[in-house]
């Protein structure tokens, strides 16, 4: 397939950025453009001028796309991925694909069913310093892994209210940033089988106790993996950091370790570095282009003729481990 015909559902700050980055690349054209918000579908239409602005997924189909791109509020996802999926068309979607391991299954169904491309912008694996970090853990440079440390602190949090209502988003600060560290460790590691969870929840620094009005600000996690390592996970909203973000990823093997870190805050700098005892090496180091890469790699993906692909399954098996820190 040639520049495959893309719909762009959703078309916020990260919905237009993967628009722009797509096109950048010159792989796909955008024919159709969707958002509740007139303002915000007429900055997409800016970026692509010869796409029709439609009211909604359904007008969008009608135009008989490749692919569309979701970029909608996350208790959307699974069953408008589903429709777009069940009408041929591949996708590309917003973390989380689903609330929970059975939204997510049931999307990687379809997509098995349909025979299409499903991605899900599980951004932070394509930043070069986590692509360099893996090179070095699959070629046996730390040895055997036996520990890494998670760490995604948001000091200021999400500025859409329904982030807040369990029933739209599915969860608080482990659906909207702990899923990328979640799928990080898994996805260095080869994704072992998760063997064990333990968490803990709190809201406004309260245990969260199984309360199901309201969504964790704060979660510590400790996963046991087949292998005998062992990964901990924290993240936040509204933290009080004293920057705006803290994003940390550190793998330690017998033979060495490395880790990724965030620059002076930023969310989109990051350092890579190896370690053996009191060594070290950069890997990787701003400035890196990362945000949108993606969204374009799907669609390349797309426009090389590619359908559905097994890998798919991880996305299950990351919302799972997401449902028992959740206790579910």
């Amino acid at each position: 397939m040639s520049r495959p015909r893309l719909g762009f559902l959703g078309t916020g700050w990260i919905g237009r950025h993967r628009l722009a980055a797509i096109l950048a690349e010159g792989r796909a054209e955008a024919v159709g453009i969707a958002d509740p918000s007139p303002e915000m579908a007429a900055e997409a239409a800016r970026l692509a001028p010869g796409a029709r602005v439609v009211g909604g997924l359904e007008e969008l189909l009608a135009l008989r796309p490749d692919g569309i791109v979701i970029a909608t509020p996350s208790a959307l996802h699974a069953a408008q991925s589903i429709r777009a999926l069940e009408a041929g068309a591949a996708v590309f979607c917003q973390k989380p694909l689903g609330r929970t391991a059975a939204e997510s299954g049931a999307v990687v169904e379809a997509a098995r069913r349909a025979g299409r491309l499903l991605a899900v912008d599980l951004s932070y694996r394509h930043t070069e310093a986590m692509q360099r970090i893996r090179e070095v853990v699959r070629e046996g440079g730390l040895g055997r892994p036996y520990a890494v440390d998670l760490t995604f602190h948001n000091a200021y949090g999400p500025d859409k209210p329904w982030f807040r209502d369990p029933a739209l988003s599915g969860g608080g600060c482990v659906m909207d940033l702990g899923v990328h560290l979640v799928d990080l460790a898994l996805w260095v590691l080869g994704f072992p089988a998760v063997t064990g969870v333990t968490s803990a929840l709190f809201a406004a620094g309260e245990p969260l106790g199984g309360r199901t009005d309201r969504v964790e600000d704060y979660a510590a996690a400790t996963l046991t993996l087949e292998t005998g390592a062992v990964v901990r996970l924290a993240c936040s909203w509204n933290l009080h950091a004293g920057r705006d973000a803290v994003i940390a990823a550190e793998f330690q093997g017998t033979a060495g370790g490395a880790a990724l870190r965030n620059e002076a805050g930023s969310f989109y700098d990051f350092t890579a570095e190896r370690f053996q005892g009191t060594a070290r090496e950069t890997l990787a180091a701003p400035p890196d282009d990362w945000g949108g890469r993606a969204a374009a790699a799907w669609a390349a993906r797309l426009a090389d003729g590619e359908g559905f692909d097994p890998a798919a399954g991880e996305l299950v098996a990351v919302a799972g481990v997401l449902d028992r820190i959740y206790g579910r």
